[in-house]
């Protein structure tokens, strides 16, 4: 019986990254290693003969400039890709654009580490009239204000991020298309604990690097609980 394949892959490495900031929702370019690890990406999986059907990634560039990157290595550029804001990084709320050693200093290491890791944390919210505020932007005007998050806990990235699964990507895959997915640390992470079935303190363990494929592997109308990581020898 035929096998096929989900891929996932976090964009590379962005500059927010670079300089250890909160980034969330703020729209970051990547930065020259991640533009590499891009690349790199797309260059192990036609090393590894992969074909796609459809692409989906969020509607921020660092995941959308990824996407791009592997596809042109693929020189599967023709396909379509699917922009949704519901594969969008986590919302870290006032904690967006912050340096985080900064907020260790100001709120303690294990409250930190409670809000980036854990999956009902949620940081402190942001205020409407910040600059990293989405109220205004255009790419989120189909959203009704009280949807706009503020802050959002692990748990509230994949309640939002469920319904365009089941209702897009899923759909997909059960038509035997060859999906890739290009998103971000967090809402990867959801979507592994989800398909996974992971419980609080593995997701909390669970870390996602930038630039690198994960497998999933689907048959028979079903996932394997089972991922693997497709690396460079």
């Amino acid at each position: 019986m035929k096998t096929n394949k989900l891929v996932l892959i976090r964009h590379g490495e962005s500059k927010w990254n670079k300089l250890n900031q909160f980034t969330g929702w703020t729209d970051v370019n990547l930065s020259n290693q991640g533009i590499k690890e891009a690349k790199l990406a797309g260059k192990l999986l036609k090393k590894n003969n992969f074909l796609f059907d459809v692409c989906y990634t969020s509607v921020l560039k660092r995941a959308i400039y990824t996407l791009w990157s592997i596809l042109t290595e693929l020189e599967q550029c023709w396909l379509p890709i699917k922009k949704t804001w519901r594969l969008n990084e986590r919302h870290y709320g006032d904690l967006q654009g912050l340096n985080k050693e900064s907020i260790i200093s100001k709120y303690g290491a294990d409250q930190v580490t409670q809000w980036r890791r854990s999956f009902t944390a949620i940081p402190p919210k942001i205020q409407k009239d910040k600059n990293y505020s989405i109220c205004h932007d255009q790419r989120y005007h189909n959203l009704y204000k009280d949807n706009m998050p503020t802050a959002e806990s692990l748990e509230l990235t994949l309640k939002r991020l469920l319904p365009y699964w089941e209702d897009h990507i899923f759909p997909d895959i059960k038509k035997k298309k060859r999906v890739l997915v290009v998103a971000h640390g967090n809402s990867l992470r959801a979507l592994v604990k989800y398909l996974s079935n992971l419980n609080n303190q593995e997701v909390f363990n669970l870390h996602i690097p930038t630039g690198v494929p994960i497998i999933y592997n689907f048959n028979n109308n079903k996932f394997s609980i089972k991922y693997s990581f497709l690396k460079n020898e």
